[in-house]
């Protein structure tokens, strides 16, 4: 049995206080997890803590990414979802200043990574809810800072060629790209890293560095304009469900990978039958995560100037970009993204059953 750490008890024994695992309000009730985590807009005080699973469960003591830095740039930032264990935002942070050593840009153009007290999102994610989880656009950091309204409405840059099925473009796709998603697959905290079954297929077929990592990088749909990190539970983390073992070789030649390319993941859904009742879809509530959870939801906040990461060193403030727009082609992107403008986002379809990942 793992112990029961600090942090578990505390918000165990603050929740028993203030009955909000006891006796949930009937606001928590009526309200779905997705509706109550979304409405708040800062972390709780607390130790950093990842409870539950990447996929059910909520965080403790979260910290933001400063949204600008020496070698990264939060994106959308109106989703206020750049908040993380430390651990990831640490990461994160390392990971940017490698990727520009790599070539990649001035750095990393960071999306999504958790809510500030995680927990499933309104939209986009079925995941990303423990702090753990982090979208890394195919976009590098341009030379230029993007200001505030340009974070919002660039586009995407897909990697797939649109005019085929599941294949990279050779006119987007560089040795570059390959480099960065194998770093990020290269450090030992990081458990997977998600991209599309194409990407996958076109690493088997090129890489030549430590074939080993590329057991971490799993086929799964979407992610051709973003790929996604995920990290293990931390040390001592006593609360955060582990997820299974990535394979020790390239999986490569699996038939997990070769499923891919089948029809069946892309088939359309069977028509409903037309005399059967239809199933109402069963929403997330509040009682199906970890109880910790309710203690975290109601804690008191810490503001976001003392919740905000510091430990990048210079650029690790909070303060924005400059807010005037910058014309398109000051930006840089256009030399970036292999001289094209990022394009519409992917079309890739999304059919109902989806493997282990």
């Amino acid at each position: 049995m793992r112990p029961i750490s600090k942090t578990i008890l505390g918000l165990a024994a603050a929740a028993l206080f203030c009955g909000a695992i006891s006796e949930p309000t009937f606001a928590q009730e009526e309200r779905t997890a997705k509706q109550l985590f979304g409405s708040v807009k800062l972390p709780n005080r607390g130790d950093a803590e990842p409870l539950g699973f990447y996929a059910k469960g909520c965080q403790s003591g979260a910290v933001a990414l400063p949204t600008d830095g020496p070698t990264w740039q939060a994106m959308r930032l109106s989703r206020n979802r750049r908040w993380g264990n430390p651990a990831m935002i640490s990461l994160l942070e390392q990971f940017s200043r490698d990727a520009a050593g790599l070539g990649w840009g001035t750095g990393i153009l960071v999306g999504d990574i958790s809510m500030p007290r995680g927990g499933p999102m309104p939209s986009g994610h079925a995941s990303h809810q423990i702090g753990l989880d982090a979208d890394i656009w195919f976009t590098p950091k341009p030379q230029r800072p993007l200001s505030p309204a340009q974070r919002e409405d660039i586009p995407f840059t897909s990697m797939l060629d649109k005019s085929k099925f599941l294949t990279v473009d050779s006119r987007r796709w560089s040795p570059t790209h390959a480099r960065l998603v194998m770093q990020a697959a290269s450090y030992p905290q990081v458990q997977r890293v998600f991209v599309n079954p194409a990407i996958k297929k076109k690493l088997c077929e090129t890489w030549t560095g430590d074939r080993s990592l590329l057991g971490k990088v799993r086929p799964v749909y979407g992610h051709d304009e973003h790929f996604h990190i995920r990290m293990n539970c931390p040390p001592g983390a006593a609360g955060c469900e582990r997820q299974a073992s990535t394979p020790s070789t390239d999986d490569c030649n699996s038939k997990s990978l070769a499923w891919w390319f089948t029809k069946e993941p892309w088939a359309p859904p069977k028509p409903a039958d037309p005399n059967k009742k239809p199933v109402k879809p069963r929403q997330v509530m509040l009682s199906n995560l970890p109880k910790a959870c309710a203690a975290v939801l109601s804690a008191p906040s810490r503001s976001e100037q003392d919740a905000t990461f510091q430990g990048g060193g210079q650029g690790s403030g909070m303060a924005y970009s400059p807010s005037v727009p910058l014309p398109a082609e000051a930006t840089g992107l256009d030399t970036m993204t292999g001289g094209e403008m990022p394009g519409p986002g992917s079309n890739v379809p999304l059919p109902s059953p989806r493997p282990s990942r």
